[in-house]
């Protein structure tokens, strides 16, 4: 089963009452049904969602649903479910005009059933975060884009090929939209994907973080141990005081320590407490003096 029938089967499977079940059955008919005159009809394919809304037309609505079940064989067998029902009276397209006007808890439930219809969400143990809705009307999307960003989610509208689709790319705004799916099974389990994803990636960055460090202070390293070096081979070690001198020979011992390292060493051994800061004074000295050497040496 995939992630997005998980959630749908999540949504067909609650408890709803008498006036949410109406409104997901409105969200439904948006975006995946057709009201010419006094004719409505919905084509579907899943088993569970046909259940659900042939629930709600006779017991919500008291009305009666033609359904007529095909099997198509293009490329895998498959059944679809065809409903179809009079509404003399117009209820249904009236209701539609009306959903602007509607309470949170009958909005929610028409953002189920539009979810339902057309809404697609990848597993979070993907490389992406993505949900989307499709429509086929850029009218319906519009409208649909307007009622979700009144509720502060971030949706963004794109045309491809001939449909139009509002989309989420956020890890928290889709976990806030499945909390409003009442999809709380699936929550758990895109919560607990999405916390072990931030933790290996805060955890890959801090060791890319460290590797970094690490390649700085060899470099460091270097550039102090040649300078150093410099200055010893031509006898001129005297030209540091004796503070300087000491951190350039515990260099010379611990090449490839850290500054706070040869701290810790020269506290240790000397029974002196050095710091970092102490090591870095010294070595920007040790620096002066090479500087200073390769210029007479130029002149």
């Amino acid at each position: 089963m995939t992630f997005t029938a998980q959630v749908k089967n999540e949504i067909t499977s609650s408890k709803l009452n008498e006036i949410e079940n109406r409104f997901l059955f409105l969200g439904y008919l948006f975006a995946n049904g057709t009201v010419e005159n006094d004719k409505v009809t919905i084509s579907l394919e899943n088993k569970d969602i046909a259940d659900k809304l042939f629930k709600t037309i006779k017991y919500c609505y008291h009305m009666e649903a033609k359904i007529t079940i095909r099997t198509m064989k293009k490329f895998r067998v498959k059944r679809v479910f065809i409903f179809e029902l009079l509404d003399k009276n117009g209820l249904f397209e009236k209701e539609l005009k009306n959903i602007s006007n509607i309470d949170e808890e009958s909005e929610n439930a028409f953002i189920k059933g539009i979810f339902l219809a057309t809404g697609s969400i990848n597993d979070p143990k993907k490389n992406r975060y993505h949900l989307e809705l499709s429509f086929d009307s850029e009218d319906k999307s519009s409208k649909i884009l307007e009622l979700l960003n009144r509720k502060n989610y971030g949706f963004k509208m794109i045309k491809r090929e001939k449909k139009y689709m509002v989309y989420l790319k956020s890890s928290e705004e889709i976990s806030d939209f499945l909390k409003l799916l009442g999809a709380v099974n699936s929550l758990f389990y895109y919560e607990d994907i999405r916390i072990y994803k931030d933790h290996a990636n805060m955890v890959n960055r801090l060791n890319n973080c460290e590797q970094a460090n690490l390649e700085k202070s060899l470099k460091t390293a270097d550039s102090q141990l040649s300078m150093i070096k410099y200055m010893a081979e031509l006898d001129l070690m005297s030209l540091l005081d004796d503070k300087t001198r000491q951190v350039a020979e515990y260099r010379l011992k611990y090449p490839e320590e850290s500054f706070q390292t040869l701290a810790d060493i020269i506290s240790s051994e000397t029974d002196k407490k050095v710091t970092k800061s102490y090591i870095n004074h010294h070595f920007r000295k040790i620096s002066k003096v090479y500087e200073k050497l390769l210029n007479d040496s130029s002149n």
